[in-house]
């Protein structure tokens, strides 16, 4: 079974305490899909970690790990699968020359929050085989100007999901599909893909 790392979080406590954390629902993604999940906190020895993986899942959040584009840059080099959420997403449009702008409108609760249109001819379209999905939506910010391919949009423009072509998986997408794969089927497509790809 191969391993997918989770890159932590940062979180305080209601003890006041300083805690790294995994959010269930990526782990459940994992575990549904016949992987062994992984928390891992990045520090400055990040390759040692990084290296028992199979491939590594930059969750959402509100912000970046001191070793978030370091380790990013690292398995890009290395080609070792990575699929990006949310704010993981956002971090590999930081570090491929993208700017982050705010986005008020995009944060909602509801299950699917509006459209996304995928390109043809791109990785995430071979994985969804479809133009146009639903999307769930949480985040309060978007990458602009990237220099990754960018693969999918909202209706109103805004970039959802940006790829590596030339990697064996490289992928950010700006919704949470983790949260989606109970009630939407096609979501989980991106976890078996991605796991496939780690085997």
């Amino acid at each position: 079974m191969p391993i997918i790392g989770i890159v932590t979080r940062k979180y305080i406590s209601e003890e006041s305490h300083n805690i790294n954390i995994i959010y269930d629902d990526i782990e459940r993604a994992i575990i549904k899909n016949n992987a062994i999940p992984l928390g891992i906190t990045l520090t400055q020895n990040y390759k040692k970690l990084i290296d028992i993986c199979d491939g590594i899942i930059f969750q959402g959040g509100d912000s970046l790990g001191d070793y978030d584009l370091e380790t990013l840059k690292y398995l890009y080099d290395i080609d070792k699968p990575v699929l990006g959420i949310c704010l993981g997403m956002q971090s590999m449009g930081i570090l491929f020359n993208g700017e982050i702008a705010d986005i008020p409108k995009h944060k909602t609760t509801l299950s699917y929050a509006h459209s996304v249109i995928i390109k043809r001819h791109t990785k995430l379209y071979n994985i969804f085989k479809n133009e146009v999905i639903k999307v769930n939506s949480r985040h309060k910010s978007v990458v602009k100007d990237t220099t990754l391919d960018i693969c999918a949009l909202s209706q109103d423009g805004y970039i959802e999901a940006i790829e590596a072509p030339n990697k064996k998986f490289f992928i950010g997408v700006e919704w949470h599909p983790e949260s989606m794969i109970d009630y939407d089927i096609n979501q989980n497509k991106l976890f078996e893909y991605f796991i496939n790809t780690c085997s």
